[in-house]
């Protein structure tokens, strides 16, 4: 059956701004593929990122690059062809899983050999600010039992114990963003232990994090920035204790699926992670969050409104998708 394909670029507000060390946002930009065959609908949603060269423009051209070939019917096995790893690839892909799941009548979660999806409990993220700022954020979300603290490098030992103070219950992960260097790296590590950090995300920059496996680790290291696809993970040996795996970086979840089962394999940790989008790009990753050992998905509780129908969160737990929703 030929599939119709429509895109559509969609902005919905932050609430506040959202503050890592690469800067600040105040609205999330989205590309949503919908894929129509016959009756059946399916959508995927991206979310591009500069960090990787990718605008709101590339990712609409890369797709249509590729249209004829999906409206006359390419599978997932085929898309991973077409497109390489990233938003454009993502935004697709998780449409086909959408539409198949539609047109058989099975749970996009069943077809991917889950026997059902679990609630997940998602890290909140703290926009990285001043330590008086970081204070107050974590003051309001202390009742939450998972919170991701972006840091910037110099101060982020006094941004730390003012979470601390903040929230003094709550486990930390703390996401430097690349904003670390080689010369205070140890110090770092030191400040998270003493503030009992569980996690530390992408303290060096990629392709600049040789160090990592010529010290001490007291406090696992998880890749993001590092980490892409499948292609990826040999790399990351004796530097990383997780991967982040994110579908915007993956391409889709056809590949995070695969890049998670390596991961394992391998003897990595896995972080179910996202960009800052809707419940529609949530949904398929809450699929990568039942391997994961820390969830990451806290995208919609980051805006000020999500689409409509979304996840259900009750405070930081969030249920598995509706079908109207994706799956």
């Amino acid at each position: 059956m030929r599939i119709e394909m429509t895109l559509a670029v969609e902005a919905y507000p932050i609430a506040g701004r959202f503050v890592i060390s690469r800067g600040a946002k105040t609205q999330a930009q989205v590309v949503t593929a919908t894929l129509r065959a016959g009756d059946a609908i399916g959508r995927g949603e991206c979310v591009p990122y500069a960090r990787y060269g990718e605008s709101v423009e590339s990712v609409v051209a890369a797709i249509e690059r590729v249209r004829g070939e999906i409206e006359a019917g390419a599978d997932r096995a085929v898309l991973q062809r077409l497109l390489p790893a990233g938003a454009a690839r993502n935004a697709v892909d998780c449409a086909m899983w959408d539409l198949e799941a539609k047109q058989s009548g099975r749970p996009a979660s069943a077809i991917a050999g889950f026997e059902r999806l679990s609630p997940l409990v998602t890290a909140f993220t703290l926009s990285v600010g001043t330590p008086q700022e970081m204070r107050m954020a974590a003051l309001k979300a202390a009742d939450r039992p998972l919170l991701k603290v972006k840091l910037a490098g110099e101060g982020d030992d006094a941004r730390l114990a003012a979470v601390r103070e903040g929230a003094p219950h709550a486990q930390l992960i703390v996401d430097a963003n690349e904003a670390w260097r080689e010369e205070t790296l140890v110090a770092q590590l030191d400040a998270c232990a003493r503030h009992g950090v569980a996690l530390i995300e992408q303290p060096l920059p990629a392709g600049q994090d040789g160090m990592l496996a010529e010290i001490p680790r007291p406090i696992p290291i998880c890749a993001d920035e590092s980490a892409h696809e499948t292609a990826s993970l040999e790399a990351l040996r004796g530097r990383y204790d997780a991967v982040n795996i994110k579908l915007d970086k993956t391409g889709g979840l056809t590949e995070a699926l695969a890049m998670a089962q390596a991961a394992r394999q391998m003897g990595f940790e896995i972080m179910a992670g996202c960009m800052v989008g809707t419940s529609l790009a949530m949904a398929p990753a809450m699929l990568i969050g039942q391997m994961a050992a820390f969830v990451d998905l806290d995208g919609p509780l980051l805006l000020a409104r999500d689409r409509q129908p979304g996840l259900v969160y009750e405070g930081s737990t969030m249920t598995p998708p509706p079908a109207a929703l994706w799956g």
